[in-house]
């Protein structure tokens, strides 16, 4: 589909909505992403506070905390294991828990190790899921009492018991008078009490405990699954390119020496920006996005019927030859030197986070975190791919490689 008719579908989402999602999705993908019109209106309005740029310029501390444990962790396996040379390791596990520290750090701030255990049940129902929408589809499957169905019913009662728990005590504490933090949680109850409060405490124009709950639970997945596979890929083509490798880590030392780096200084690394730009292209996190026409209307030259399902295929679109030249799939960060806007010519070319209304709200929290990795990597090791590494990207749910990504690492 060329950009200007995905820009139309896109951009008008009253008239393009969602198709139905699968029943499975309510475990994981739930919240903001399933709503439309009004509800989402009123719920994007809510949510966006908890990522301005001030307040996601607080959560860099809470990153820096998480990616400080991964770092010592690969120390210490250099040290022991690989006697001080090199070590094999699948990049992809720590990334996985790397994100998952992370949200549960930013989201939930002095609920830590409630928000840690959320991130364990959360990441064992994702492999759930996984399980069953790569099985052969039987309708009313779900219904039966498998050992499998039952698993995912419990954890989604556990996750959901946890966080109203941590819900009810935060609102419990905002009612004495106490400050609600940093976190996402806290500013998200807050942003949702003004709302009330605003409109004479009409309850209905907020979102209820269960709403919260929805939403804690997609920041988990929707955080924790781009994030990670984004870095992953990164360390993936970084191992292969090592020029680019290089030049990334002159660029970080540059800014901040062997220091911690902080909010302000990753907003200069624009060699950076430009390789988790073209990662992005080549690896979108969710390559295909759906919605549905609400009226048969024209689309270009094609008349769509009201039930008709669009797949807009982001790794397409971000693999167009004619959008971005012939060597389309090499991995060409210049691409980026002058921007996004300088890469696509000004079209709606790029979008591996959607576009329109409902793009992905999250997009400046995710890029901060990968920008803070990747630095702090950069730092203290050197990698390249290993041998072993097999390269098979794989969609489902979102796009990972299939069989992890073996990289050799050494230590500076």
């Amino acid at each position: 589909m060329e950009p200007e008719l995905i820009k139309e579908v896109l951009n008008n989402h009253h008239i393009f909505k969602k198709p139905t999602p699968n029943p499975l999705a309510k475990f994981l993908v739930c919240g903001i992403n399933g709503y439309e019109d009004d509800k989402w209106s009123k719920h994007r309005k809510i949510i966006n506070p908890a990522f301005y740029l001030e307040k996601l310029r607080h959560m860099v501390p809470a990153m820096h905390r998480s990616c400080v444990e991964m770092i010592e962790k690969w120390e210490k396996l250099v040290k022991i294991e690989g006697k001080g040379e090199g070590i094999e390791i699948d990049v992809r596990a720590y990334f996985e828990d790397l994100t998952g520290q992370v949200i549960s750090r930013t989201a939930f701030g002095s609920s830590y190790e409630e928000g840690r255990r959320i991130f364990e049940l959360q990441k064992e129902q994702a492999e759930l899921t996984r399980q069953v929408l790569q099985s052969v589809y039987v309708p009313g499957w779900r219904f039966l009492p498998t050992e499998k169905n039952k698993r995912m019913k419990e954890i989604n009662r556990e996750v959901q018991d946890v966080l109203r728990g941590i819900i009810q005590r935060r609102e419990e504490a905002m009612r004495a008078g106490e400050k609600t933090g940093n976190d996402m949680l806290g500013i998200l109850l807050e942003s949702n009490s003004r709302e009330v409060e605003g409109n004479g405490n009409r309850e209905e124009l907020g979102i209820s405990t269960k709403e919260v709950i929805d939403e804690c639970k997609l920041f988990y997945f929707a955080g924790q699954e781009t994030t990670s596979n984004l870095l992953v890929w990164t360390m993936v083509m970084l191992g292969i390119h090592q020029n680019w490798q290089t030049q990334a880590r002159e660029e970080v030392l540059q800014v901040f020496g062997k220091s911690n780096p902080d909010f302000d200084g990753l907003n200069q690394l624009k060699k950076v920006t430009m390789i988790l730009h073209e990662v992005l292209r080549l690896y979108p996190p969710v390559p295909v996005i759906a919605r549905a026409p609400t009226k048969t209307l024209r689309l270009g030259n094609i008349t769509l019927p009201v039930g008709v399902d669009l797949m807009l295929q982001i790794g397409l679109l971000h693999h167009d030859p004619k959008i971005w030249g012939d060597d389309v799939n090499e991995f060409k960060p210049e691409r980026f030197s002058e921007g996004i806007s300088g890469a696509t010519k000004g079209q709606l070319s790029f979008i591996p986070f959607s576009a329109g209304p409902r793009v992905c709200v999250g997009q400046q929290f995710a890029m901060i975190e990968a920008k803070l990795a990747l630095v702090m990597i950069l730092q203290k090791f050197s990698f390249e791919l290993s041998s072993s590494y097999l390269h098979a990207p794989f969609s489902i749910l979102t796009l990972q490689p299939q069989y992890g990504a073996a990289l050799i690492l050494h230590k500076l």
